[in-house]
């Protein structure tokens, strides 16, 4: 079957957002472009990846380029909305692939679907017709900055770490290996 890439050049939103709640949650990434939307699942660590490398990529771009890039998102681009719904997953994320596209000055991330087989450093950011399927979202800097600003929301947004050994709690609490196994709930 052929592969579908789905592209996304300037897209209306690129969010992160959970459905379920703290301590079930399962993430997804949402691209939209005028009316159509793409929504993919991954995992917690990944938008935690995805998050802390565009932040690095734009400061490498930044040094190596000599080029001014917010440092913070402008406040019309920060967006708190919900995601769009129904939440239809075309697939789950595997591997992720971020880049600099110097022509444009954007930003590009690419999401591929999870393969049974180890999937080809050379299909990242490429259009060929073998691989996995993917997302590939063109970004400003400042649309790159407020997504991850968002996403650093919704990873915080999760349970409240242990003050201790900063595992999260769950809401009946969790037995906390600094406390050789004593119960630790929220309240404490």
């Amino acid at each position: 079957m052929a592969r579908v890439i789905h592209v996304f050049r300037q897209p209306d939103r690129f969010i992160v957002g959970t459905v379920g709640e703290p301590g079930d949650r399962t993430f997804y990434l949402q691209a939209t472009e005028d009316l159509r939307t793409v929504s993919v699942q991954l995992e917690k660590q990944q938008v935690s990846v995805l998050t802390e490398r565009i932040d690095a990529l734009l400061e490498e771009v930044q040094r190596r380029f000599d080029t001014e890039l917010p440092s913070e998102p402008p406040e019309e681009l920060v967006d708190s909305g919900p995601l769009e719904v129904p939440v239809e997953e075309e697939f789950r994320v595997g591997t992720m692939g971020l880049g600099w596209d110097a022509e444009t000055e954007a930003v590009v991330v690419e999401l591929l679907a999870v393969t049974e087989e180890e999937v080809d450093e050379s299909v990242v950011l490429d259009d060929t017709e073998e691989g996995p399927d993917a997302v590939r979202v063109f970004l400003s800097a400042a649309h790159a900055r407020a997504f991850a600003e968002r996403a650093q929301r919704v990873i915080e947004a999760g349970r409240k770490p242990c003050p201790l050994c900063s595992e999260p709690l769950d809401p009946e609490g969790h037995i906390c290996p600094r406390q050789n196994g004593y119960r630790r709930s929220e309240e404490e």
